[in-house]
Formats: C-alpha cells, structure tokens, sequence
C-alpha cells in the first residue's frame, strides 16, 4: 500500500503533520513523537508503506507508534493499495491521479475505463462546442460524433485547436481534426441518429423543440447548452422519463409569461435563419461548464443540472443555478416516474 498519489506531508509542528490539502480528504495527525513527525514530513510523495516504515524506523520511532500511524492513514483511505496509472487512453496521468482521489479506492481504472467506452454526441460546433469536443477529448472520451452544417469562421480560430488554416473547411472535419490532435486516441465521427450515452445540443437563443422532441421521443439523454444576448445556459441535463425535460422548462416559463411560447418561436427562428459570434469568455466557460456535466453522467456521478441549468452572465462569468422540476401538464413521464419511485 502506499500514500494517495498527488498528496502532500506539511509538517505543522513539532508533534504534528498534515497529509494532503483538500478539506474532503485532509487529515491532520497529531500528538506524534518529534521524530515521527520529522519521519513523516520527509517522506516523498506517493510514498508505499514499506518506505513510510524505514522513514520512521531511521528516525527510531517505536513499532507501536509506527503501527498506530499507518492504521489512521490506512482508515483516513490515504493509504491505498498500489494502482498504476492506465496506460493506452486519452486520459493523462495527472487527470487519472486527480480523478483517483475522488475514488474511495483510489484506482484510475475506475474513471479512464468508462470514458474510455464512453460516446458523447456533439451537436453545435462553433466556439464553444469546439472547445468541449478538445476538453472532452483530452479528458479521455473514446468516441465523439461531431454535427454541424457551417463552416469554421475566422472568430472560430484558437478556440478547440482550430487554426487559421481550418478557415472555410466543413466544422465536423476541422473540429475532428483538433480532436484527434488533443486526444490521438479517440474516435470521430459524422453525427448520426443512433443512440450514445449523452447529446450535447449547443444552440444559440433558444432551445429547438423539434430537436428535443426528437431526443426525449428516442428516450436519448441529452444536454441543452443555449447562448444567449450576454449569457450562456448550460442545462438541464435531460434522462427521459426521469428528470424534468425542455419542454418541462418551456411549460414553467409559460407559466410565468403567458407569451414565452411565441418568443421562443422567434428565437428559434431567428437563431435558425443566421449565424451569430460567440463571445469569448462564455465560449470558455461555458464549454468548460458543459464538459464537468458530460463527464458526471458518463462517470456515473449525479451532474448538477439534473432538474436544473446552471446560466453565467457576463461581467461576472460566475455560474448560478436555477432549478426545473418535471411540469404536471408534460407528457415526458418524469412526474410519473418521480411518483412510482415514491412508493
């Protein structure tokens, strides 16, 4: 066994050392010897069991002492059994040591496996659905399918590894290209109509219902990600028959403005009959925003915006969340669902 990799000793005192530095696994040992402490201190990084014993053995720390140590860092989960990082996947050795201590035993296999595995559809690939195809690649995504009619822009280039010399070149090739020079592993392909684990709907303005309709109708999962005038909108996260659906969203907002449905319309005709920039910082963040969603419902954890969108507006760019629940009068089956998991 051996100390978490990632983690860092900080001697606090004469009788007390601190392993690691995130509060959700710190631990704090004290009431040691000073020469346990010193031994501790010193030990390296990712240090194994065997090396944590001559540590403390050279600083003539008594068994019972060195035995009582190891115990609390072995129930603190600091002291893991050995896991060597995946080899063969997209997924870089720091992201596999980062996401390994979020893991109870500590083992990259867990993540890097189901990314590995995992097909993400990306629909939208301006500014902001480049780059989430770049992140999602890097971070260990095996297959990405890219849709969009357009071709890259000027605006586009630097965002997702597009380059002045994919200017005028179809986005799913251009963006495929990137794709594939981020993360040499994963797959592209063309959009298709087939089921993956996740869409991703980047739209501008509003969101299409005919698009969604479609995806809840095939019981797809997707993501709704819409840029709005100064904003960008990065939810819900949509698990048909489970979780409050975009028309579950429309029927709220019409709730709240009896006209929403005949403003929706026309953003949805507007944002269809032209092309419109993406603003820099909302690109960023909100691909970056969007990327943390995909992986939460790839790796199995719950995404933050099940029955919810998280909106960042410019000056700030700070993400707030607003939630949905499934509206009585939708037919999407979530408030259903929701009943039958009650009883």
């Amino acid at each position: 066994m051996r100390l978490r990799a990632g983690l860092t000793v900080l001697w606090r005192g004469p009788t007390e050392v601190q392993v690691g530095t995130d509060p959700r696994w710190a631990v704090a040992l004290t009431d040691l010897s000073p020469s346990a402490a010193r031994a501790l201190a010193g030990a390296p990084a990712g240090a194994g069991e065997r090396e944590l014993r001559a540590a403390l053995g050279s600083e003539d720390v008594d068994d019972a002492e060195v035995d009582a140590v190891l115990a609390h860092l072995r129930a603190a989960r600091l002291l893991v059994h050995e896991h060597r990082p995946v080899a063969r996947c997209t997924l870089t050795a720091a992201d596999q040591q980062a996401w390994a201590l979020l893991d109870a035993d500590g083992d990259p296999a867990t993540v890097a496996g189901r990314r590995a595995t995992a097909r993400v559809r990306v629909e939208g690939l301006g500014r902001l659905g480049a780059a989430l195809s770049a992140t999602l690649a890097t971070a260990g995504i095996g297959l990405l399918e890219l849709g969009d009619p357009g071709t890259v822009t000027a605006h586009e280039v630097g965002f997702g590894g597009l380059t002045s010399g994919d200017v005028g070149i179809p986005r799913p090739a251009a963006v495929g290209r990137a794709v594939r020079d981020a993360g040499p592993r994963v797959r592209t392909g063309t959009a298709g109509t087939g089921p993956v684990d996740l869409v991703v709907l980047v739209e501008t303005a509003a969101a299409d219902p005919v698009r969604y309709d479609a995806l809840l109708t095939a019981g797809q999962p997707h993501l709704s990600v819409v840029l709005r005038e100064a904003s960008v909108l990065v939810g819900p996260l949509v698990l048909p028959g489970r979780t409050a659906c975009l028309r579950c969203v429309d029927l709220h907002r019409t709730d709240r403005d009896p006209t929403w449905p005949r403003l929706a319309a026309q953003l949805a005709s507007a944002a269809a009959g032209r092309a419109r920039g993406e603003e820099t910082l909302l690109a960023a963040t909100g691909a970056a925003i969007a990327a943390a969603q995909v992986l939460a419902h790839v790796d199995g954890r719950p995404a933050v915006v099940h029955d919810a969108a998280l909106e960042v507006a410019l000056p700030a760019a700070l993400p707030t969340r607003t939630t949905w629940a499934p509206h009585r009068l939708c037919r999407c089956g979530a408030v259903v669902g929701r009943r039958a998991a009650v009883r």
